[in-house]
């Protein structure tokens, strides 16, 4: 069954992920865009815990999940090829001093194949980075003075192994490959001494290509405590790198349908950014730390915390100078866990079903005008076993907030639908022969 649904979900999800407009978030105006990836369905289903790792769920957090320990109903001989591919809805009611909208976004979230090899592991997938998607308006006594539109995102292609140094200690390392676009473009409307809107705008706009190298490298620790007790360990750490940028921008006059919205270039001129040496840019992309430790009863429960530092006061984007904001040293805690009743059980359904819960509370890194913009979480969902007994349907939700209503900024209530495909199998078999 991977075999067949492989070749399908990957040409459709390339060709989606590049085009899709992953959010419909105000904050996404600043940086590279809001950051899209936030870990698999079961991870967000656990408040976004990543520590967690076994034999038949892909983990994209931490490279050294590609390796885990052979099943026993395979004669510890082997361990499945884990397929996982997943969607998210997201629906947002922005709230602010002057009024409240609802804004939405459907997308897929990520695509990853990981296949084990003796002591190896090996993965590769594609997940959207960081999504940019806006239409803010700048009024003064309810007359528009500017209009900002921004679209597009960064994403992510990979590949990684890891090596299980013994059977409680593995490693692992991702390779990434960042590339995208972001393209944003602001309007300025003009009245005459009436207060009417004169015949013609100014449009700035802006695109910038992006593309870069990044690793993220990781560790997992776990171990019996007794008979019935497990602690698992994990750790993530990303150095510091760069996103090449390539730059673009235009000014142009434009006439604007006053019953459609619709824009209509008039003329149309290209800066010359190579004359500022801003055509061709780094951005710098800050690294990132993870830990975190878990106990549980294997097959049965687990609960756990993670906290993870970004150094995102590191963050720099020469092209865009923006004075109400700028970005300090982010943080998130992560607290979550998950129960199954019967693991084994051949009478309910339900009882083999996976129970997930957990919340988070995130520092993002973004000031405006002097307002820390916070995020708060909670989330639960379930694991539904389909086909064999190592494949599931996963489904989450999540509810939050996300910044604040002071200082004129905009609140976002959040409530995300997120669902993914799990799939196991078994490709390679040692024959034998009488």
């Amino acid at each position: 069954m991977i075999k067949k649904l492989l070749i399908v979900l990957v040409a459709s999800f390339a060709i989606q992920a590049y085009a899709q407009e992953g959010t419909a978030s105000p904050y996404s105006f600043y940086g590279i865009g809001s950051l899209k990836f936030k870990g698999t369905v079961e991870n967000r289903s656990m408040g976004g815990l990543s520590i967690y790792t076994d034999s038949v769920h892909v983990n994209l957090r931490n490279p050294a999940a590609y390796v885990g320990s052979n099943l026993k109903l395979w004669n510890e001989t082997n361990r499945p090829v884990k397929f996982s591919v997943g969607a998210s809805h997201n629906s947002i009611n922005l709230e602010a001093n002057s009024g409240e909208a609802e804004v939405s976004s459907t997308t897929f979230d990520y695509i990853a194949l990981s296949m084990p090899v003796g002591k190896f592991g090996f993965g590769f997938g594609l997940v959207p980075y960081t999504s940019v998607g806006y239409k803010l308006e700048d009024t003064e006594e309810d007359v528009i003075q500017n209009r900002y539109t921004g679209e597009g995102g960064v994403n992510r292609a990979f590949f990684g192994f890891g090596y299980q140094i013994s059977p409680k200690l593995s490693a692992g390392i991702d390779f990434n490959y960042n590339f995208g676009n972001i393209q944003n473009s602001v309007v300025e409307f003009l009245y005459d001494e009436d207060g009417n809107i004169v015949q013609y705008q100014t449009r700035e706009n802006n695109r910038s290509d992006l593309s870069g190298l990044n690793i993220n490298v990781g560790l997992t620790y776990k171990t019996m405590l007794n008979e019935k007790l497990e602690l698992q360990t994990g750790l993530t750490y990303s150095p510091k790198s760069n996103l090449s940028s390539v730059n673009e921008r235009s000014f142009a006059t434009i006439v604007i349908n006053s019953l459609t919205g619709q824009e209509f270039v008039v003329n149309e001129v290209a800066a010359d950014l190579e004359a500022s040496n801003l055509d061709k840019t780094d951005l710098t992309l800050p690294s990132r730390l993870s830990f975190g430790a878990g106990i549980g009863a294997p097959r049965k429960w687990f609960v756990g915390a993670e906290y993870t530092l970004q150094n995102t006061s590191e963050f720099s984007n020469p092209i865009v100078s923006i004075e109400n904001a700028n970005f300090v040293n982010a943080s998130n805690v992560s607290v979550g866990g998950f129960y199954i009743p019967d693991y084994n059980s051949f009478s309910s359904y339900w009882k083999r079903v996976t129970y997930r819960a957990g919340f988070h509370f995130e520092n993002t890194g973004l000031e405006v005008n002097n307002e820390t913009i916070n995020e708060f979480g909670m989330s639960f969902g379930v694991g539904l076993p389909v086909g064999n007994v190592f494949s599931n349907a996963n489904v989450g939700f999540e509810f939050g907030r996300r910044g604040t209503i002071n200082q004129n900024l905009i609140q976002e209530n959040f409530i995300n639908v997120n669902i993914s495909l799990s799939l196991n199998d078994r490709w390679f078999e040692k024959r034998k022969y009488n």
